[in-house]
C-alpha cells in the first residue's frame, strides 16, 4: 500500500509490513491515465526492490475500490488524494476557525460522488463557544446532518474526550480525514497514538485560520483503546471544488434530494429553482430540506453551469 507521495517518490509497505521508497517505471501507471497524479496514498501497487540500499521501483497499480478527488490547483485536472479508503471524517471546529456548514457540504457531495460513507468530526469540543447565537445555529446543523444520514463525532483532541467511541467506528478501517486549515486534524492524530508526532500548526488571529501544517497526505497506522486502524492526514483546504458531475446532477449528491429526483412535474428537466410542482421546493418550504442545505446545492450547481460554459467556450 502507497503511504505516502512526494513528486516520483512513493513510500510503499508491503503486506509484511516492510518500507520501500519506490519510483514508477516510465513514470506513466496506465491505470492512472485521466488524474493529475499518478498514485495517491491508499492506493495498493505492485512493486519490486532494485536497488542495494533498498529502493524499488513501481510496476503496476491494481485497482481502486474507492477514489476520492478534487480538482488540482490549476483547476484542470481531477487530483486523487485518497485511494480504497472505507470512510471519509469532515472535521471542522465550532470556532476557531469559524464553523461552515457549506464547506462540509461541499466535502459531502464529492464523499456521495466517490461512493464513500461519511461523518462529521467536532473537534476542540473543550473550548467554550463565545457566542450563543453561532451555538444555536451549528447545533442546528448538526442535527440536520444526523436527521439526513451523517454521523456526528464530538471530540476534543486535547482532552481525549469522544475518542473512545469514534475509535471504535474505526477499527480495522482506513479513514481519511479531511478539513480546513486549523481545524485539528493532525492534532487529533497525534492524540490517536501517531509515532512519530505530526507537526501541528497555531491558528492565525487575524484570518481565524490555521497554516498548512500538512504539507503532503499521508497514511498513518494508529492504535488507540485497543482499537487499529489507518488514518489518511491530508492539508487543510480552503475550498473545495466539485468535481465528477454535471450541474444536472448534483441534486442526486445530497442525500435528502435524491429521492425526490425525477418525481416533479418537468422530471428531470426542472431546475429546482421556480418551477410548479418541484418536489425539491415543495421538500424545503414543508422544512425537510434545511435552507443552507438548499443554499449550498444552488451554488454548486452555478458553479458547475459556469464551469461548463467556459469549457465549451
Amino acid at each position: 500500500m502507497v503511504l505516502r507521495c512526494s513528486k516520483n517518490s512513493f513510500l510503499v509497505e508491503s503486506d509484511e509490513g516492510e518500507r520501500v521508497m519506490c519510483e514508477i517505471k516510465g513514470k506513466i501507471l496506465k491505470a492512472s491515465q485521466g488524474f493529475y497524479n499518478p498514485l495517491a496514498p491508499g492506493d495498493r501497487v505492485v512493486f519490486e526492490v532494485t536497488s542495494p540500499d533498498g529502493r524499488g521501483r513501481i510496476l503496476e497499480l491494481l485497482p481502486r475500490s474507492t477514489v476520492f478527488t478534487r480538482f488540482n490547483q490549476k483547476g484542470d485536472a481531477p487530483q486523487v488524494i485518497a485511494a480504497n479508503i472505507d470512510l471519509l471524517c469532515c472535521v471542522t471546529t465550532a470556532e476557531e476557525p469559524p464553523f461552515r456548514p457549506r464547506f462540509i457540504d461541499r466535502v459531502l457531495v464529492q464523499a456521495e460522488i466517490a461512493h464513500v460513507p461519511a461523518a462529521i468530526i467536532l473537534n476542540k469540543t473543550d473550548q467554550e463557544l463565545r457566542d450563543q447565537g453561532v451555538l444555536l445555529d451549528m447545533e442546528e446543523r448538526l442535527s440536520d446532518f444526523v436527521r439526513i444520514g451523517y454521523p456526528v463525532f464530538r471530540v476534543s483532541a486535547l482532552s481525549g474526550a469522544g475518542l473512545e467511541e469514534l475509535t471504535r467506528h474505526w477499527q480495522g478501517k482506513r479513514v481519511l480525514l479531511v478539513g480546513q486549515s486549523g481545524v485539528g486534524k493532525s492534532s487529533l492524530i497525534n492524540a490517536l497514538g501517531a509515532s512519530p508526532p505530526l507537526k501541528v500548526g497555531a491558528l492565525s488571529a487575524k484570518y481565524q485560520r490555521g497554516s498548512h501544517t500538512t504539507t503532503m497526505a499521508q497514511m498513518i497506522l494508529c492504535t488507540y483503546g485497543g482499537h487499529s486502524f489507518w488514518v489518511l492526514d491530508t492539508p487543510g483546504i480552503r475550498r473545495l471544488t466539485i468535481d465528477g458531475i454535471t450541474s444536472r446532477e448534483v441534486a442526486l449528491y445530497f442525500k435528502e434530494f435524491a429521492p425526490l429526483v425525477g418525481q416533479c412535474s418537468y422530471g428531470l428537466s426542472c431546475s429546482h429553482r421556480f418551477e410548479v410542482g418541484c418536489k425539491i421546493l415543495e421538500a424545503l418550504d414543508a422544512g425537510y430540506i434545511h435552507e443552507d442545505r438548499y443554499e449550498s446545492f444552488q451554488s454548486i450547481v452555478q458553479e458547475l453551469t459556469e464551469r461548463s460554459s467556459y469549457e465549451n467556450l
